[in-house]
């Protein structure tokens, strides 16, 4: 069946590069159609709708995360006094540094290690720059620091309720590990591979077995000086705030 005048005139602008996307376009998002499996189908009834494409490079609100750690974590190797940002427990009378606000958003700007920097960078960049071209700059920036936020309430929690020793928390994998969780609910069913060991599986199976581990962990205590709870707090906290927003939008 012969393609209608109005899919022909678009397919045209798409040739010749005059086809633009939405208002709402994000720097770097490319642009691309989607057409019917009928090219004849009514052009009324939405034969043709525009999708965002990945992006091509590297989205501000990612760069200028991937930028600011850095730049803590340089810091942390020249003065001691960065770990007044780390996030100590509340009302521990053997904590040198008192609780304050502010830390439960600075702590997730320091790393205890050049590995535990490198590896919270690199998910963030592979799980989140396709994220952050959907949702636009402003949203994904808000959810990632709710979940920063979110993941040091509950370590304060979890702290309280444990007691012992009083230790700092650093660390992005609380806003990380909620990127993980948005991911998988946007695209469920997009194949992801795991490091160790190298097995692939559909990104809301890879979420669902790493919550469970982290809560497997978490709750016995085969890793200590990690926050486990914490990263299950990222994803506690941004998958409410999806749901809020009613995320991911069904098109």
């Amino acid at each position: 069946m012969a393609a209608s005048p109005e899919v022909a005139e678009v397919a045209a602008a798409a040739a010749a590069g005059r086809l633009r996307c939405s208002a709402r376009q994000e720097p770097g998002m490319d642009c691309g159609v989607q057409w019917p499996q009928d090219h004849g189908a009514d052009v009324n009834q939405q034969s043709y709708q525009y999708r965002p494409q990945r992006a091509a490079g590297i989205p501000n609100v990612i760069l200028a995360l991937l930028i600011s750690n850095g730049l803590a974590f340089a810091a942390q190797q020249m003065t001691p006094y960065m770990f007044l940002l780390a996030l100590w427990p509340m009302g521990a009378g053997d904590s040198p540094v008192p609780f304050m606000p502010w830390q439960l958003l600075t702590y997730g700007f320091l790393h205890g290690s050049l590995m535990h920097l490198a590896f919270n960078m690199f998910a963030l960049w592979m799980f989140g720059r396709e994220l952050e071209v959907m949702m636009g700059s402003k949203r994904f920036l808000t959810y990632y620091l709710v979940c920063v936020v979110g993941a040091g309430c509950i370590q304060l929690l979890v702290a309280a309720v444990q007691g012992g020793p009083a230790y700092p928390t650093v660390g992005a994998s609380g806003g990380v590990f909620g990127i993980l969780l948005a991911y998988g609910m946007t695209f469920p069913n997009r194949m992801v591979m795991l490091v160790f060991p190298p097995i692939p599986m559909r990104a809301k199976y890879f979420v669902i077995l790493i919550g469970v581990f982290e809560l497997y962990v978490g709750f016995s205590g085969r890793s200590p000086g990690i926050a486990n709870f914490a990263h299950i707090g990222g994803m506690l906290f941004g998958f409410v705030l999806l749901k809020f927003w009613g995320w991911p939008r069904r098109r």
